[in-house]
């Protein structure tokens, strides 16, 4: 199938509550294009080089999203346009994309990550660490950022009952953070998980954003 019939036999396969990042890192252009005249307006990148040179050749209408680990020197480069960068995973990477967000004049959407994942090698915060974050100072003193969700990768297992007790646990954490920092947040609504192996897992457990990307595009082009 053709990347076209992929994304409307996934969209078939989603709820309507549900939102689609199509991960398009390591894809070229015209695997993007086609996505884009299919309809689709989310894509999802993790370098920051790779995002800025694809977003130069592409509509302006696209809403883009950072999905990896994110440098703060790397902010400035797509502070101005980034619609939601989903990895922070420490109050000093915050408080830089408040910086930056505070030069271009704008509000940045924000996903705080968390790892829930049996790998080491993988980033993000613990639920203690998160409320230390949210409960500090310097966090709220930010007005330029705006935390609207958590995001999480479960472990890369073919063990179902692992996977879905992550999944599981990263929405006890949606759930405690939205009941004591944001209950009067309508915007704190995100729960970006589930990829291209586990996507349905995840709507299950809760999911509201997925992440896909093989079951769009086919294997990524190294």
């Amino acid at each position: 199938m053709n990347i076209t019939e992929n994304l409307l036999l996934l969209k078939s396969s989603v709820p309507d509550h549900v939102g689609i990042v199509a991960v398009s890192k390591m894809q070229p252009v015209e695997a993007l294009q086609e996505a884009y005249q299919a309809g689709h307006r989310i894509f999802g990148e993790n370098k920051v080089q790779e995002l800025v040179q694809k977003r130069m050749q592409l509509p302006t209408d696209i809403e883009w999203h950072f999905i990896g680990h994110l440098q703060t020197n790397k902010i400035k480069y797509i502070a101005s346009f980034i619609s939601l960068i989903h990895s922070i995973d420490s109050i000093h990477l915050l408080k830089e994309v408040n910086r930056e967000a505070i030069i271009n004049k704008r509000v940045i959407d924000c996903l705080l990550q968390f790892h829930i994942a049996t790998e080491e090698s993988k980033f993000g915060l613990d639920i203690e660490e998160a409320e230390d974050l949210l409960n500090s100072k310097v966090y709220r003193e930010m007005k330029n950022i705006r935390i609207t969700g958590i995001m999480g990768m479960s472990s890369f297992s073919d063990d179902i009952k692992l996977v879905r007790k992550e999944f599981h646990t990263l929405y006890g954490y949606f759930k405690k953070l939205k009941g004591i920092y944001f209950e009067h947040q309508a915007s704190f609504e995100v729960i970006s998980m589930g990829m291209s192996g586990d996507y349905l897992l995840a709507i299950e457990e809760g999911s509201t954003l997925i992440r896909i990307g093989s079951s769009i595009f086919g294997e990524r082009q190294y």
